[in-house]
């Protein structure tokens, strides 16, 4: 089998605009949520968000082609354009049909599906635009990067709500892995922060209806009430290892390890025995061929829900046995809120990160735990200390699970 790097990434969050922006904000502990600007959000009963900041697409497209994408899209090219500029990689040099794009959406064009409903029912059928639906499908953001930067391999969307950006990158390891591409650029985009995205899930109610927003997004804490929607997009550049090293390309770690499963047990409500995850933690591990005692970091899925962070720290604890309670745990939605379809991979970045600077990044809300989070979940303030390996968990509504293991690159 075929090893796997990370040689590229490029990302557009609450936090910087770039991955570099990224990583150094979230090492740093900034908060990315703040008051709701894009919309009067007053009827929601939601008062904050995490959005993005200063996004100027034209920075990465023409802008005629910014009016025929929704931000979703935006988002993703944006990054996946910082993407392919990070690795170096030559497409002019590759065959195009081995390098491929594996971009996922947990939801796709809302913003573009909520503007022409209006614009529809208000002035009826004849003045829906014509790019209504490749701007509002949940595909359009893989399809426009493979466009902008000429892949020809394998181009796919992956919906499992907000596992979506971890299953592409397992899902794009498995790929390469297996021999069917040489390159993929794979993640994840959304952009939910309109009024039927808030009012969406605000209807569920599954968002914090906290005003301040260092109080909002607090996984594991138990005044914990509800998760934050972030926006974004993260893009990694994963590459076959002899291919990215006969180009001398910088390697930022290695993947090693893939898991996906279904709990089988409620629409929106995870498992609370956290089976579910743990085996697919426990799948990640044994692909990576290490165990529990070896893994130094967890960027959990830690929505900031009461359901989640007890069913994730369960699930811990059963894919982890005695070792969950010495392994270090962030939920770094603390500081970007949940970027659903998009969250993964951001995450995956952050695991990264980790890895390179032997630091694990905090879950900045977390003042007072929850009995049921009794785990090490480095609250408030990031810690330097070894990592070699990261999991990094997703937990999607319907149930699905994906989890991704990176290694530290040793040159070796």
């Amino acid at each position: 089998m075929r090893r796997v790097v990370v040689t590229g990434m490029g990302a557009i969050t609450p936090v910087g605009n770039t991955a570099k922006e990224f990583w150094q904000n979230i090492k740093a502990g900034k908060n990315g949520v703040g008051p709701i600007t894009k919309f009067d959000a007053s009827e929601t009963g939601i008062s904050v968000a995490a959005e993005v900041k200063d996004f100027d697409p034209t920075l990465y497209m023409e802008k005629k082609q910014t009016k025929r994408m929704d931000l979703f899209s935006q988002y993703g090219v944006a990054a996946a354009v910082q993407a392919m500029d990070d690795s170096g990689v030559d497409i002019e040099k590759m065959d195009p049909y081995r390098i491929g794009i594996i971009v996922s959406s947990g939801i796709g064009g809302m913003q573009t599906i909520e503007e022409q409903v209006i614009k529809m029912h208000d002035r009826g059928p004849q003045r829906v635009a014509p790019f209504f639906v490749p701007m509002a499908i949940g595909n359009m953001a893989a399809g426009n990067i493979a466009i902008k930067i000429g892949a020809k391999g394998i181009c796919t969307s992956i919906v499992t709500a907000c596992a979506s950006g971890t299953n592409a990158i397992g899902e794009a390891f498995r790929n390469i892995k297996h021999g069917y591409s040489d390159v993929i650029l794979a993640g994840g985009a959304e952009a939910t922060v309109c009024e039927i995205g808030i009012s969406g899930f605000a209807a569920l109610t599954a968002l914090s209806k906290e005003k301040d927003p260092e109080k909002a997004s607090i996984p594991f804490d138990k005044n914990r009430n509800g998760f934050v929607m972030g926006e974004g997009g993260g893009i990694l550049v994963l590459e076959e290892l002899e291919h990215a090293l006969a180009r001398q390309a910088k390697i930022y770690g290695e993947v090693v390890g893939y898991g996906s499963t279904a709990d089988a047990y409620h629409m929106t409500s995870p498992s609370p025995t956290g089976e579910g995850a743990g085996v697919a933690m426990k799948q990640a591990m044994t692909e990576a061929n290490i165990t529990p005692e070896e893994v130094d970091y967890i960027n959990a899925h830690g929505t900031s829900t009461p359901p989640n962070d007890g069913a994730e720290t369960a699930a811990i604890k059963y894919a982890m046995g005695d070792a969950a309670y010495h392994v270090a745990i962030s939920s770094t939605k603390s500081m970007t809120g949940h970027l659903l379809g998009a969250a993964g991979a951001i995450e995956a970045m952050a695991c990264l990160g980790a890895i390179q600077d032997d630091f694990v990044p905090p879950t900045i809300g977390l003042s007072e735990s929850d009995a049921a989070c009794d785990l090490d979940y480095v609250p408030k303030v990031g810690r330097k200390q070894k990592v070699t390996y990261a999991l990094s968990n997703s937990l999607g509504f319907g149930g699905h699970n994906a989890v991704c293991c990176f290694k530290k690159w040793e040159g070796s």
